[in-house]
């Protein structure tokens, strides 16, 4: 599990700030979704064959969690949990079963390197019960 904590600005100047959420040189974004999700909202619960995605929280909190994906398409190996707050970063490999409980109405950025079209996404996704 990579999680980025409490990303601060890097620049500030009287006309605001700018924080830096994603900067490695490799990483090709194809997709950027706002997701709102209501207290007590699950969502995931899935993995991915190829696609990865950030998940950047701009308001709010969650539970995340996340568990390998054996050869066999199957959940194995031990669950991690960590409860991100506004201004944390997750990232999920693929292959990475991942779930989100939102512990307050929140917002994030899903930053995903596959296109989230219906069609593409539905290829992607295999839907499994981490939480």
């Amino acid at each position: 599990m990579i999680i980025s904590r409490g990303i601060k600005p890097e620049f500030i100047d009287e006309r605001g700030t700018i924080a830096k959420l994603l900067d490695d040189g490799r990483t090709v974004i194809r997709s950027v979704l706002l997701i709102a999700s209501k207290k007590g909202a699950v969502r995931a619960n899935h993995y991915h064959k190829k696609d990865s995605h950030y998940a950047y929280l701009l308001s709010g909190s969650m539970e995340y969690a996340e568990q390998p994906v054996g050869s066999n398409g199957e959940l194995s190996g031990r669950k991690e949990t960590a409860v991100l707050m506004a201004g944390d970063m997750v990232y999920s490999a693929p292959m990475a079963a991942h779930a989100m409980v939102f512990l307050e109405d929140s917002v994030f950025l899903a930053l995903a390197t596959e296109s989230r079209s219906q069609q593409a996404y539905e290829e992607d996704t295999v839907r499994v019960n981490v939480i």
